[in-house]
């Protein structure tokens, strides 16, 4: 009978995991702030035909942990559960925060993906990342999203007759 030992890495993603209950959740993401995140996608996508979805997650199930999911395979499978790809253009994005791996994703469909570099994803999570090190949630995610509300009207600016074409809730899901 072999014995499983639980990796230093493992222990501490755990232990993180633990930590970050939805209380904490919405102690970082108060109701106010999910307001203002709703605002900022609604007032962003009148400069660009890009449908933004944000999902906050406190904690990954313990058996998401056991089996190694990343944070990026559960941004990919909320990016399908919520239907995300689901829009006209192929212009959905997902920025998928995990609290519990401090982590930020952004997981775009394909008529908007190569139109944004990788660099250019990663700046926004940073901003987000780096302000959440500091403990500010609503002011780091609120410049995080209009850094890329700027790339995305430049990659899929408006067009003449576009109307007000909401196909994704604006409102941020914290799960």
């Amino acid at each position: 009978m072999s014995q499983h030992k639980t990796s230093p890495s493992l222990a501490g993603r755990l232990w993180r995991h633990l930590r970050s209950t939805h209380a904490a959740a919405r102690r970082a993401f108060p109701s106010a702030t999910l307001k203002a995140i709703q605002a900022s996608i609604g007032e962003g996508e009148r400069h660009h035909r890009a449908q933004v979805r944000v999902i906050v997650e406190a904690s990954l199930s313990l058996g998401a942990l056991r089996r190694g999911e990343s944070a990026r395979q559960r941004a990919h499978e909320l990016f399908s559960r919520y239907r995300i790809w689901d829009t006209e253009e192929n212009c959905g994005v997902l920025v998928y925060i995990n609290l519990g791996d401090r982590k930020v994703e952004i997981v775009a469909d394909r008529g908007i993906n190569g139109r944004v570099t990788r660099e250019q994803w990663q700046a926004v999570c940073h901003a987000m990342t780096s302000g959440y090190a500091r403990g500010d949630f609503q002011g780091s995610t609120l410049s995080a999203l209009e850094q890329l509300h700027a790339q995305l009207a430049a990659a899929m600016p408006r067009r003449d007759g576009d109307g007000d074409h909401n196909e994704l809730s604006d409102k941020p899901l914290l799960l």
